[in-house]
């Protein structure tokens, strides 16, 4: 597979709500994407970073390359997993969709320059 399905860290429920600890450390850039029903996102890779992600709302298509190898994957509300280095990765969301996603070690280098190829 070229995905890696990942579970959160820590999880606590009660009558009041939940809590949702997605990891503890290695970690140095989180973001939140909010992406529209229908839109499409990424269609490049990384050379350095593996990229985790948690779907917070929403349903989405992911596809994968690497090498020739092709797969396809949907994912959904609740759902964490993560995409190693020279994974070609490409979003289609089929719901308004919220995500969190958290680079090892940030997109943007020191050099200024962005682990980010098409």
């Amino acid at each position: 597979m070229l995905i890696e399905m990942m579970k959160p860290n820590f999880e606590f429920k009660n009558d009041g709500g939940a809590l949702i600890q997605l990891v503890r450390d290695g970690w140095k850039q989180v973001n939140v994407l909010y992406s529209n029903k229908d839109s499409e996102r990424g269609g490049h890779y990384h050379k350095i970073c593996n990229e985790a992600f948690y779907v917070v709302d929403g349903k989405l298509k992911l596809l994968l390359e690497r090498d020739g190898e092709k797969e396809e994957n949907e994912l959904k509300k609740g759902d964490m997993f993560m995409i190693h280095p020279f994974i070609k990765h490409t979003f289609i969301f089929l719901e308004d969709t919220v995500m969190v996603s958290m680079y090892d070690k940030g997109v943007e280098l020191e050099n200024g320059e962005k682990d980010i190829y098409e």
